[in-house]
């Protein structure tokens, strides 16, 4: 199989058994990305358009206010809650950086996708279901990784850096993002794998399967390095769309906390007595029935979601795969259906 590559600035040209592939490394943020990706389109009228997307997203960035106007208990019920987790980890910093660009995250993907249903030209949703992404991302993540990734979640929700578009454009250099991904690669490796290498071989083996004889791929610069190592080789995709089952580890020490307090229950009833056991069991359900009804008084819940809150307390707290706040929280949203753009507004409305 013979190729050859060719580039430009921000876009890359491979050739493959007579296949021609316009790869365009975009800043997800950046208007001239925007005006590229159109332009591109337009100039090369391609057999197909490659867009950086999987399906959920797409339609919840097709119709935003059908999805910001869904509510969570909707949301949850019909399995797309992944879809709403992706949504505030990866758009929470390029969404203020967007705001002050004044450019919403994906909009280059959207108006690609747009101006190839114009041209009546075929889109090709080229990505992994976010879904399994974050399931591989979070499987692969041990405890201190976990901790270190929500420390940068919400730090990103509160950071005010200012950044100016000639900065972002800047970024869109291969050189810039490799050594900011390999500073990534070194604070967290397991993240860097599910969420950037295996994508770029999804992407790659996306983009070369496309229909006709010349495809332009619309993607995040980032991904471009890897995409064009990979698009010259044979992927098989079913191993990355696996969902990699629950660590055994991770299920010992959660029926841990319940087994060690029924012990210490049952060792007081053994050793000390039944009273002793009684009180034991007593003090339990005071302390974990008071404590979350008062995490529901705090948080301003529904008077029914307290309630709810003191009573489920004490049993959820023996059950690892039952969360009382689980609970607390499908109350909550059954009684006032919060919609996704309260989620969506949370990091302005604390700042």
């Amino acid at each position: 199989m013979e190729a050859e590559a060719q580039s430009t600035e921000n876009i890359d040209v491979v050739e493959i058994s007579g296949k021609k592939y316009i790869i365009v490394g975009t800043a997800h943020i950046s208007k001239s990305s925007v005006e590229l990706a159109e332009k591109t389109i337009r100039d090369e009228r391609p057999d197909s358009v490659a867009v950086e997307l999987c399906n959920s997203r797409f339609e919840s960035l097709k119709n935003p206010e059908a999805w910001k106007n869904t509510d969570i208990f909707s949301v949850v019920k019909s399995g797309r809650s992944y879809v709403l987790l992706a949504q505030l980890i990866l758009a929470a910093f390029q969404k203020k950086l967007g705001n002050q660009l004044g450019v919403k995250p994906g909009t280059e993907m959207m108006h690609s996708a747009k101006v190839a249903e114009e041209l009546d030209i075929e889109t090709v949703l080229a990505d992994r279901e976010v879904k399994i992404t974050l399931k591989r991302v979070w499987a692969q993540l041990g405890a201190a990784s976990m901790l270190k990734l929500l420390s940068s979640m919400i730090g990103g929700l509160f950071s005010s850096q200012e950044i100016s578009e000639d900065e972002i454009e800047r970024l869109k250099s291969s050189d810039a993002l490799e050594e900011a991904l390999s500073e990534f690669t070194e604070a967290l490796p397991e993240v860097r794998s599910a969420l950037i290498d295996e994508r770029d071989k999804y992407l790659a083996t996306k983009i070369k399967n496309s229909p006709g004889k010349k495809v332009v791929a619309i993607v995040g610069a980032g991904h471009v390095p890897g995409i064009l190592k990979w698009i010259h080789e044979d992927v098989d995709l079913e191993p990355l769309e696996e969902i990699p089952p629950p660590k055994g580890t991770a299920k010992f020490i959660a029926w841990c906390i319940p087994v060690l307090i029924l012990s210490m229950i049952m060792y007081g009833f053994l050793n000390s007595g039944a009273d002793t056991s009684y009180q034991m069991i007593g003090a339990w359900f005071k302390i974990n029935a008071v404590a979350g009804a008062l995490g529901a008084l705090v948080a301003l819940a529904h008077p029914v979601t307290i309630l709810v809150a003191f009573l489920v307390s004490p049993f959820t707290s023996l059950n690892p795969f039952i969360a009382a706040g689980w609970v607390a929280g499908l109350v909550e949203a059954l009684l006032r259906k919060p919609r996704v753009v309260d989620f969506d507004n949370i990091a302005d409305e604390l700042t």
